[in-house]
């Protein structure tokens, strides 16, 4: 077994642009599924690229979320923004009792139950696209708004004038370079300003949405504090909003600069279900952000992580592993037995999966059935996308019909 770390290499790789995967994480992946890394901030890391490996990571309670908490552990943003009391900076059992408070309003059963309002959601959108005529932008016409309709909207009982400000928070919170240390703080303080406010509210005059629920788990029964209501919601209006908006956005590219993927849809829109998992696999949402710590000595691959050091799962290298998928880099809306971990895995595993799952699956099968010419309206290479923040995704997608 391997103990000593090879040279570390920097971290993160020079990006693409685009929806890719950089080539570093296959290189290191064949060479060395754990390797050593130096991230911008906190110094280094073991990134872990291999399948197998990163279940582990995910999987296993050595590897601890809480342990990053007020450290400056390796990152590859200014702040360190994980906090006691967040559902994803908690361990179980803390993190199993704040889960337990919501899981049912993200069960599969439930998110079907969403399915006939997300529809009109995205009918509404389409009729609106369609009258205004191409070309546009899909990104603020379509895949922003289906997720602000139904999570931040309809869950979570935001009003719609407070929309467009969830945009501007979110994207400050999830920066890495494009925003200053003190910019991406003054975000989150003003987000979790408008939660204190919203849950006061629903204190006095409850309502059939998410906080409300959850405000009744926290002073009728007692089952989280003040600050684990407020960074329940807060992760919730992130996770859930923004990460289904670059989906739809970037899956939506990925299939239009793949014809004879499209044309396969097209043909047989049964395969809108198979086609979104595999789009979920192939294409990266963020690079190895949320790092565990090891609580102990750790055996992983061929190498021994130590008490203390720094771990990043990168779901997008193990999602390409060629142990796993057959001719991992190649788009097949068919694929079966489709073992991604997109969603992540183990306790931490997505909340949202199943919500998300129905969003993409009406979004792209509605936009496809609605218009079955649709094109983009630029050159790919001309197509601005998101730098210096966590999440991938078209800045705009100019597309027509």
């Amino acid at each position: 077994m391997t103990t000593s770390p090879p040279d570390p290499v920097d971290f993160p790789f020079p990006p693409l642009r685009g929806p890719g995967v950089e080539k570093e994480y296959g290189e290191l992946r064949r060479a060395c599924p754990v390797s050593r890394v130096r991230l911008p901030y906190g110094g280094d890391a073991w990134l872990v690229t291999g399948h197998e490996q990163t279940k582990k990571v995910l999987a296993d309670a050595r590897f601890s979320r809480a342990a990053v908490v007020g450290e400056d552990v390796p990152r590859i943003q200014p702040n360190n923004l994980a906090e006691e009391g967040g559902i994803l900076d908690t361990d179980p059992p803390a993190h199993t009792r704040l889960r337990r408070i919501v899981a049912r309003i993200f069960t599969q059963r439930h998110a079907e139950r969403l399915r006939p309002g997300i529809r009109t959601i995205t009918d509404r959108l389409l009729d609106e696209m369609e009258q205004r005529g191409g070309p546009l932008d899909l990104v603020q016409e379509f895949a922003l708004p289906i997720p602000i309709s139904t999570v931040v909207s309809e869950l979570l009982g935001v009003p719609a004038e407070a929309r467009p400000k969830f945009r501007e928070w979110a994207d400050a919170t999830l920066s890495t370079t494009k925003r200053s240390a003190e910019e991406i703080t003054q975000a989150r303080q003003e987000l979790r300003a408008y939660f204190s406010e919203l849950i006061e509210k629903r204190r006095r005059e409850p309502a059939d949405d998410l906080i409300s629920m959850m405000v009744r788990a926290k002073d009728e029964e007692e089952r989280l504090s003040e600050s684990e209501l407020i960074r329940m919601a807060e992760d919730i209006m992130i996770g859930g909003h923004e990460t289904t908006a670059n989906r739809i956005a970037t899956f939506t590219y990925v299939l239009l600069t793949h014809p004879e993927q499209m044309a396969r849809l097209k043909a047989d829109p049964s395969l809108i279900t198979t086609a979104v998992e595999e789009l979920v696999r192939y294409v990266p949402l963020d690079s190895a952000s949320f790092a565990r710590i090891a609580t102990e000595d750790v055996e992983l691959g061929e190498v021994t992580v130590r008490a203390g050091e720094a771990v990043l799962p990168a779901l997008l290298a193990a999602n390409r592993d060629e142990s796993v998928f057959t001719d991992p880099d190649r788009l097949d809306l068919g694929r079966l037995r489709n073992q991604h971990i997109g969603f992540g895995h183990g306790v931490h595993h997505c909340l949202g999966a199943q919500l998300g799952r129905v969003e993409l699956q009406e979004a792209l099968g509605s936009l496809i059935a609605r218009f079955p010419d649709l094109h983009l309206a630029a050159d790919p290479d001309d197509i601005p996308w998101k730098t210096g923040g966590l999440l991938r995704g078209p800045e705009q997608l100019m597309v027509g019909w």
